[in-house]
């Protein structure tokens, strides 16, 4: 089978991150091993979705990794003038949901491992299919767990994420938290004799954002990348039941992305400081 043939099988598997991907992961080791490649299936805990590792050639040599995500990002509300969970060709384009990212790779990666299958290969060439990347690298923590546990590890990762078709060689780091803002419930018309937790939330958005200008201002520099500094960004806000109730907790996502010389930890550290100021002045 060729990478066109592969992708229109993945498209028709609906992976949206909500739902399983066994289905797929099923056709991809079935297809692995009519081609007499065997495969590692890792299941999630509760069993719902897998993981998939292969490896073509000697299994006593570091070799190169072709790495892949094989969860999409929901259709719902889109106003899709083709069937996305159908390959359709038109204009020398594929279209359908995951054709770019990214069952493109995918299906052009298990085209190479075909193909090296009939090969005498002096390095191994590895396969690695992760789930639930696109609600924040979920899946992939396991595979890494035994990939650190393996005997030989891979020399070379290539990620197939579309990047404008420009090689890209790194990516700031990634660190998401939520702070958890706790008031005192009590009715609106009582709302003094209460402790707001969004006012709470929004004291330490506040806080988020005098970190993120002293990163601008006081930061490392890697011209690398588009922003060169570390950047702090709430993504979510949860709060509220009513509107004459003061509410009593304020959930606040945040995520903190770095560039190498920066220590997520430290900017985190300093973040559960001046949560901590908050609380004690929201307690005064």
């Amino acid at each position: 089978m060729d990478s066109i043939q592969i992708l229109e099988k993945l498209i028709a598997f609906p992976t949206v991150s909500r739902d399983s991907n066994l289905a797929l992961v099923g056709y991809v080791a079935e297809l692995l091993d009519a081609h007499g490649i065997a495969s590692q299936i890792i299941h999630s805990e509760d069993g719902h979705k897998a993981n998939l590792f292969a490896t073509i050639g000697p299994t006593d040599a570091s070799g190169i990794m072709l790495s892949g995500h094989t969860d999409v990002v929901p259709v719902d509300g889109q106003a899709w003038t083709l069937p996305p969970f159908e390959m359709t060709s038109r204009d020398g384009k594929l279209y359908g949901r995951g054709t770019a990212d990214m069952k493109g790779f995918v299906a052009c990666a298990l085209a190479a491992c075909l193909k090296a299958s009939k090969m005498t290969l002096r390095t191994p060439l590895h396969l690695a299919l992760s789930y639930d990347e696109e609600i924040g690298c979920i899946g992939v923590r396991s595979l890494i767990d035994m990939l650190q546990a393996a005997p030989q590890r891979p020399l070379l990762c290539i990620v197939g994420e579309p990047t404008d078709m420009q090689v890209a060689t790194g990516h700031k780091g990634k660190l998401a938290a939520r702070a958890l803002c706790k008031g005192r419930e009590g009715h609106s018309a009582l709302a003094p004799l209460a402790l707001n937790a969004i006012h709470l939330g929004c004291d330490f958005v506040a806080a988020l954002r005098r970190e993120q200008d002293r990163l601008v201002r006081d930061g490392a520099r890697d011209g690398d990348y588009d922003i060169a500094y570390t950047t702090v960004h709430v993504g979510k806000i949860n709060a509220g039941v009513a509107l004459n109730i003061v509410p009593n907790l304020c959930q606040v996502d945040f995520e903190i992305r770095n560039v190498a010389a920066d220590d997520p930890h430290e900017i985190l550290d300093r973040l559960r400081k001046e949560a901590a100021h908050i609380a004690s002045e929201a307690s005064n």
